[in-house]
């Protein structure tokens, strides 16, 4: 099973809560950071790393002795990776998306696969509990590459151990966002009860609900703000799966870089909690999946 834990803003809990439920969960488990912009996940496990690589994404390389500056690579991409002027092909491989058309589409075989670096990829251990995070090179824009450069590591890592995966998911509902939670059999929407929050938790149950995944709202900073967050749950039927106080103790302890689960045994079954519901949750669609295979 895969966890997507994700948020439509930043700051409401989403690595702290993903966090924790690594730890606490009762069997082989990945703790995975695609937010790669902004890796943290590692803050709070502590992973000893065992492994790294460096990750490409395909790019188009010119021989120009073959091109005819016909322009067919120009006017199929829509980002003007590749620009042809005249008699004059420009390549930028900072703008390519990585598609491949234009390698496909060049009458003369011009065009060729290179590659180049996007960011890196660490795998290791944090205790009981599996490591894998992505991180993106400084200036990098894009990052849906690395991510599933990331996603094509961690199946590799779950077929070899047969556990689940809980991914720490970028803030926000933009593409990253989107392509983090896309392959998740549950997505776990984590907010605060405030104005601000409650508007972004809004967009993310828009923009999520199209990928038909089960979808459960965990309450950060319970007690905080008003109660317009459980309406919204309410008349959308987003069942709230877990509340996490609003207590100094805990932001304490985030600020520290420490695991909120460990820091008392009620917040500890609250995890515990979490995760059966969170399994409870998984199971219909699973079922689903199962049957149309």
């Amino acid at each position: 099973m895969i966890v997507a834990v994700a948020s439509g803003k930043g700051g409401t809990g989403k690595t702290t809560v993903a966090a924790s439920l690594a730890t606490i969960w009762d069997g082989p488990v990945l703790g995975v950071d695609l937010d790669v912009e902004e890796p943290n996940l590692n803050l709070f496990l502590h992973p000893v790393i065992a492994e790294s690589e460096m990750a490409h994404m395909t790019v188009p390389t010119v021989e120009e002795a073959k091109c005819t500056y016909c322009g067919t690579c120009s006017e199929l991409c829509q980002f003007k990776a590749v620009s042809v002027f005249n008699q004059v092909i420009l390549t930028f491989p900072e703008m390519c998306h990585g598609c491949g058309g234009c390698i496909a589409v060049c009458p003369e075989k011009a065009l060729s696969a290179g590659k180049r670096e996007l960011g890196e990829i660490s795998w290791g251990r944090a205790g009981g509990v599996g490591f894998l995070s992505g991180r993106l090179h400084i200036g990098e824009a894009m990052s849906p590459p690395l991510m599933r450069r990331v996603k094509v590591r961690l199946d590799q890592m779950l077929a070899a151990t047969g556990g689940d995966a809980i991914i720490d998911a970028p803030p926000g509902v933009s593409c990253p966002a989107v392509n983090a939670v896309m392959d998740s059999d549950v997505i776990l929407l984590v907010t605060e009860p405030t104005p601000f929050g409650v508007y972004d938790f809004k967009l993310a149950w828009e923009a999520f609900t199209p990928l038909g995944k089960p979808m459960g709202a965990v309450i950060n900073r319970a007690g905080l703000g008003n109660k317009a967050i459980y309406r919204f749950c309410q008349e959308k039927g987003l069942p709230i799966l877990a509340e996490i106080p609003y207590d100094r103790a805990i932001a304490e302890a985030y600020s520290r870089g420490r695991v909120i689960a460990a820091l008392s045994p009620g917040l500890e079954a609250a995890f515990v909690t979490l995760q059966h519901k969170i399994r409870d949750l998984a199971t219909p669609s699973r079922s689903r999946d199962a049957a149309h295979a």
